[in-house]
């Protein structure tokens, strides 16, 4: 049916936090978590969500050292903190508050992820979200890619009666389009709410959907979601409300599903056991490039 509310299936609390390298204390939503399958936000394979934390200063910037990827592409959306990035195909950049830096590993590349340097000599409070989004098996092979998006490239939707605004990252919210290029569709908008404020939805059924709570607390379908939860949408219908009785921000995601077998291992997220296989022969022979640690 056209127009159907879409109702809410699961409301996940953070997991207990584990720490990537020394840089990135992060709750693993999905996969796994006892509720979420492989499949079950695809294309979305992954999403490690750092709530806030504060670090002290530094002369040595936290972060991960040089580590493969092939298959997928992450996508790291910064709301507190600096990371500065370099890869192995020549990219480099950094991101600050409200900045996505968005690598398409694909063939592969090395990688690797700190805290931004000036950033660390002063310290203070980080908050970031990555994603891991998986490829179609078309473009697995695909050559590795980098983009940088800053805030102010972003598409803005103001909502009505000053309710804040919707930053389109990615697809299109009420004719507003976002900057990112992705592979298959996806929706991906930073909702910042100002205390009032509410926003409408509406996306296909068939995407899978799912939100977190950055900031604040928020309703729902007039259903209250506290700060670092984890909303999973069903697919039974197209429409549904968010409202903020306090400033919020939300980061929402919906995408059209990859319906192909993930086999996932380590870095890597590839279709068949013996692509996993070839990963790992192609990285040991240097065909991922080099950089240095």
């Amino acid at each position: 049916m056209v127009n159907k509310q879409r109702t809410i299936e699961k409301i996940l609390e953070p997991p207990a936090p584990h720490w990537v390298g020394d840089a990135f204390r992060v709750h693993n939503f999905f996969p796994g978590n006892g509720l979420m399958t492989l499949q079950r936000m695809s294309p979305f394979f992954l999403m490690d969500y750092g709530a806030k934390i504060e670090f002290p200063a530094t002369e040595t910037p936290r972060g991960v050292g040089v580590h493969p990827h092939r298959g997928f592409e992450t996508v790291t959306i910064a709301y507190h903190g600096k990371v500065a990035h370099h890869d192995s195909a020549g990219h480099a950049g950094v991101i600050g508050e409200g900045d996505v830096q968005w690598m398409t590993a694909a063939s592969g590349v090395l990688h690797k992820e700190y805290h931004e340097k000036e950033w660390s000599k002063k310290g203070g409070m980080f908050q970031m979200v990555q994603l891991w989004v998986n490829l179609p098996a078309k473009f697995k092979m695909s050559p590795p890619k980098y983009q940088s998006l800053e805030r102010k490239q972003f598409g803005k939707y103001l909502l009505p009666n000053d309710g804040g605004e919707v930053e389109v990252i990615a697809g299109k919210y009420n004719e507003v389009v976002g900057p990112a290029f992705s592979f298959t569709p996806v929706e991906m908008y930073n909702i910042r709410f100002n205390s009032g404020g509410k926003a409408d939805f509406s996306l296909p059924q068939s995407y899978n959907t799912g939100c977190v709570i950055i900031e604040g607390t928020v309703k729902i379908n007039n259903q209250p979601i506290d700060t670092d939860h984890f909303v999973l949408f069903k697919n039974d219908g197209t429409n549904f409300t968010m409202e903020a009785s306090e400033n919020a921000i939300v980061l929402l995601l919906s995408g059209e599903p990859i319906n192909e077998p993930i086999v996932p291992y380590g870095p890597f997220v590839m279709n068949t056991k013996e692509e996993i296989m070839q990963a790992y022969d192609d990285l040991n022979k240097g065909k991922f490039g080099y950089l240095e640690d």
